[in-house]
């Protein structure tokens, strides 16, 4: 499996506040979208995330999102060495992603660039 990159996910009270300091940070315009009642922004190497409680309690158990080239490939290596596949793969808005539970506990978001027809 290929590892592309990492995201922090980051939970937040104020989306906008929080987009106009990382975008000044990062110097990158956000990517926004909603998904399940949740607020996205992406800004460089953050995922900003702004909705209701329920749902970003659900989120904050995810450690980080990572990119990977293939969704399916990273399934597979995930199964090999003994992670548990909890959701998906199932498509988003930029691609495909699953949530992994690996054995010491962490939780983890794998994504690809890999959109569906």
């Amino acid at each position: 499996m290929e590892i592309l990159g990492t995201t922090l996910r980051i939970c937040v009270d104020d989306l906008e506040a929080s987009v106009a300091f990382y975008e000044g940070l990062t110097g990158t315009p956000a990517l926004r979208f909603e998904r399940g009642g949740v607020s996205v922004a992406a800004i460089g190497c953050f995922l900003l995330m702004s909705g209701p409680e329920a749902e970003l309690e659900v989120l904050r158990k995810v450690s980080a999102t990572i990119a990977v080239k293939d969704v399916d490939e990273a399934h597979a290596a995930l199964n090999r060495v003994g992670a548990k596949v909890v959701a998906g793969p199932v498509p988003t808005p930029a691609g495909r992603n699953l949530i992994a539970l690996h054995p010491d506990g962490s939780v983890f978001e794998y994504v690809d660039r890999n959109v569906p027809a």
